[in-house]
């Protein structure tokens, strides 16, 4: 990993403490930033926080399970999830975990292998959204990690659908999602979705965010392609 490179943040959640610390060292080892969490409960309170760019979890944790706490992450947001797990690939249970992760490493493990499942999952990811606030310009900023957005100063809620939208578009800020893609993010296990809802979201987002609906400044759409997200005349910063 280049010395100038941005760390890719990872929150990694085992309730075993010998290997939560030596995963741990061992990424960090390897230049990624490393955040841990020894079971769902405080996992989710470190999202509250701010959002890591991938997150490693054991399947068998006391209290939540990791199925259970990969399925609440995902209703927050579209976030990559590797799972650790002592179920083969061939057990029916394994069919679960498609629902929420993107990968997932059998144990016992060899680091080598999951640092390249690790590798291959953020090289699909493209650009990473900041942890914390986007502020897209002096009436806009979004904080999709509690799936608010702030306009004009006052507090604006999101449903989980158009945050993850939002984190899509976020994602990849300046340049356009297609409809497809929108569409997949919000409704990958609804039967029959159409381009429909993505259009209706949209124009509810824009009641939600923009100024002046009918003239977007930040939600702009691409006539046959998609949309994209932009900044109000300025470049989107992080806040500190």
């Amino acid at each position: 990993m280049a010395s100038d490179a941005v760390a890719p943040r990872i929150l990694l959640v085992d309730d075993d403490p010998n290997l939560l610390i030596l995963l741990a060292d061992q990424l960090r080892d390897d230049g990624f930033e490393v955040a841990t969490a020894r079971d769902g409960t405080e996992a989710l309170r470190r999202l509250e926080a701010g959002w890591p760019d991938l997150l490693i979890i054991d399947m068998m944790m006391p209290r939540m399970d990791g199925l259970s706490l990969a399925r609440e992450i995902k209703e927050r947001a579209d976030l990559p999830i590797i799972v650790l797990s002592a179920i083969d690939a061939g057990d029916s249970k394994a069919d679960l975990l498609d629902e929420v992760a993107e990968d997932y490493v059998t144990k016992p493990y060899h680091y080598p292998e999951l640092r390249a499942r690790i590798n291959r999952v953020l090289r699909r990811l493209g650009d990473r959204v900041p942890r914390k606030s986007l502020v897209l310009g002096p009436d806009l900023t979004l904080e999709l990690h509690r799936r608010a957005a702030v306009v004009g100063g006052t507090d604006v809620q999101l449903t989980p659908t158009e945050s993850r939208l939002l984190y899509s578009l976020a994602a990849n800020i300046g340049q356009t999602v297609t409809t497809e893609t929108l569409l997949a993010r919000g409704w990958a296990e609804t039967e029959d979705a159409d381009p429909s809802y993505v259009w209706v979201t949209m124009r509810r987002l824009r009641q939600k965010i923009e100024r002046d609906p009918n003239h977007p400044a930040h939600l702009i759409t691409v006539r046959g392609v998609g949309y994209r997200l932009v900044g109000g005349g300025s470049e989107m910063t992080e806040p500190t």
